[in-house]
């Protein structure tokens, strides 16, 4: 398991530049599927309308650009009480690296 100091934090984009989120993990990908998770989930994962994803590097210029969803599925039978019986799973597909001039 990664300690804390190989975590990166990673701020959520809206189209006007502001950031509204942070996600921490060790790669890009991992907060962006935790950003993924968030969004409004669909039935299904075929239902699911993907979402861009903008996340910036904090400490760099750099935006990792996603494309995310999120959908509703039946948790497992093996689950832990406290989990609820529906759950919410996400998926993203890397659409690339942009560098922003100022930040």
């Amino acid at each position: 398991m990664a300690q804390d100091s190989d975590k990166r934090n990673f701020a959520l984009r809206e189209e006007s530049g502001e950031e509204t989120s942070v996600f921490s993990g060790g790669t890009p990908r991992q907060a962006a599927l935790k950003a993924a998770r968030r969004l409004s989930p669909a039935n299904s994962e075929e239902g699911a309308d993907p979402q861009k994803l903008r996340l910036r590097e904090k400490g760099t210029h750099k935006v990792h650009i996603y494309e995310g969803w999120a959908w509703e599925e039946e948790a497992p039978d093996d689950k832990p009480d406290w989990m609820p019986g529906e759950i919410t799973k996400g998926n993203v597909s890397k659409e690339g690296v942009e560098h922003l001039d100022e930040i």
